[in-house]
């Protein structure tokens, strides 16, 4: 007799665990960057970017963008992101918002954007920036009132000059925002500024974290009702409106951090969140800022007296042309990066006395608004191709060893710089950095250092909801350094650099006067 056996089909159904999952956002000049982050260890679990262009045919030194580029670009990016993590709604916890610094955004008063931005390389606007120092009572006085002298690529020369240039449009301005605040406002509703992006407007007195009432009077005595509501750096911007929640395929009520500015969010995802670590970012502009639990002001205004995006402050220097120099001569060559890294190769450190000074948008540190690109040292044996791209390379990083140097008068002395960018991905530039600022040169795992410090922030805004938790502790866990691309100092290489360095800081003081001629030449 054979035994029937009955079985009976069982039906399991099995829940996918569900992920906490951090959306970081770094909105720059030339892309929108997203990253999808697992707060459970901080892997990057998607990534997605939306490239752009600044708007064509503006006169001479006017550097602009529409601020729904950025919008439409940052959504984009979200949505594909978020498709590529296979993500689920309901795991978004989180949104941090890096952005571009100092671009103008001026709305109305429906919250409509009244013009396209003024960038950060804007230098359209140096006359107001004079006009603002003389109000203030000059140099000195200006840095005593608010930290900073007032540079060019500033926002408050920007809405002086909406003042004076464009009276139609400054009459229907009702809030002034930076980019990462419009991007906050579309994804919340809520007009607001944090600490550290508001410190590079220069209205803000960084030492008291207070907008400074000269600075204001020097523009508008009705300035002050322009301007939004100040935050600290661990608390929220807002939750995700419904709107733009449906839009993103997002729930409402996702906490958006209060963000900051991409140097302040570089910081952070990059580690550089505890004394002797410096960040060096080779991107379109470069960058080089350290930490600090005091305000570092310069008294001479070459080192910008930022405050930070973790509640301290942020010494930076500022460069604005480093990728921008070398990929003029890449492109102009027609060489791919292999090309330009192995032509580049070739030529011995400092390319036998071929130096450039890479003032081909105007310059910020030091601060030469009118100043264009100079080659110098151009002879039979360097006017080659290999000798023009290794001196590239030297020239703009021996020009944010000016400000490096700066820093370390301040007593901003690095004992480690971890370098990002487009700049810090060649290996030859590595070592280049390596010797002129003769300190280890490192990078980190995640290379998209903005986007990667928004969320990095985001979670701990989500977190201090719940626990204590300081945001060192957070880096110290989740940055990881790439141990197999550092680079050493070396001393045959240290010293040919010190003496081009000489060379370019004597050719920079000595060219001022020829540069304001020459921009006059070029205004007729």
């Amino acid at each position: 007799m054979v035994e029937a056996w009955n079985f009976r089909q069982t039906v399991v159904t099995v829940r996918p665990i569900m992920r906490t999952l951090l959306i970081g956002i770094d909105s720059g000049t030339q892309s929108t960057k997203v990253l999808v982050v697992d707060a459970k260890d901080g892997k990057v679990l998607a990534s997605a970017a939306q490239e752009y262009e600044l708007l064509p045919d503006l006169p001479p030194g006017a550097k602009e963008q529409h601020p729904h580029t950025w919008r439409d670009a940052a959504a984009s990016g979200i949505r594909r992101a978020l498709r590529q993590a296979r993500a689920v709604a309901a795991e978004v916890k989180a949104i941090g918002v890096s952005g571009q610094q100092h671009g103008f955004v001026p709305l109305d008063q429906e919250g409509e954007v009244i013009r396209p931005a003024k960038l950060w390389c804007d230098t359209s606007t140096a006359a107001e920036c004079d006009e603002i120092i003389q109000k203030l009572g000059g140099v000195k006085k200006t840095i005593k009132a608010l930290g900073n002298t007032v540079p060019a690529g500033f926002t408050a020369s920007k809405i002086l000059w909406l003042k004076k240039h464009e009276p139609r449009n400054y009459q229907r301005l009702a809030t002034v925002l930076l980019p990462h605040d419009y991007l906050n406002f579309w994804l919340t509703g809520e007009k607001l500024m944090e600490y550290g992006d508001a410190s590079g407007t220069a209205l803000l007195d960084v030492r008291k974290r207070k907008w400074s009432s000269p600075a204001l009077e020097a523009i508008d005595p009705g300035l002050a009702e322009k301007l939004p509501p100040l935050i600290a750096s661990d608390k929220p911007a807002g939750t995700l409106q419904p709107a733009t929640a449906k839009s993103l395929d997002l729930l409402p009520g996702v906490l958006v951090s209060a963000g900051g500015g991409d140097n302040m969010m570089g910081a952070i995802g990059t580690g550089n969140t505890r004394a002797g670590v410096i960040t060096a970012s080779f991107g379109t502009s470069g960058t080089i800022y350290a930490v600090a639990d005091k305000p570092v002001v310069d008294p001479e205004g070459e080192i910008a007296a930022f405050c930070d995006s973790t509640n301290r402050w942020l010494p930076l220097l500022c460069t604005m042309n480093v990728t921008v120099a070398t990929e003029m001569v890449r492109e102009d060559f027609g060489w791919s990066y292999e090309k330009f890294a192995g032509e580049s190769a070739r030529i011995p450190a400092g390319s036998h006395g071929l130096v450039l000074l890479p003032y081909f948008e105007g310059e910020r540190t030091p601060n030469v608004p009118e100043g264009t690109g100079v080659w110098f040292g151009v002879n039979k044996k360097t006017f080659e191709a290999g000798h023009f791209a290794r001196a590239s390379m030297e020239g703009v990083t021996l020009g944010m060893n000016y400000g490096l140097r700066r820093l370390a008068e301040l007593g901003v002395e690095p004992t480690q710089i971890r370098a990002t960018g487009g700049g810090a991905r060649s290996k030859l530039w590595r070592q280049i950095m390596a010797d002129v600022f003769n300190t280890e040169v490192v990078t980190v795992k995640v290379s998209e250092a903005a986007a990667y410090g928004a969320a990095l922030q985001a979670f701990w805004c989500w977190r201090s909801q719940y626990e204590k938790v300081s945001i060192s502790d957070i880096t110290d866990q989740f940055v990881e350094i790439n141990k197999e691309e550092s680079a050493y100092p070396d001393e045959t290489n240290v010293a040919a650099y010190q003496e081009i360095q000489q060379l370019q800081d004597e050719m920079s003081a000595a060219l001022r006067g020829v540069f304001a001629k020459h921009r006059k030449f070029l205004m007729h």
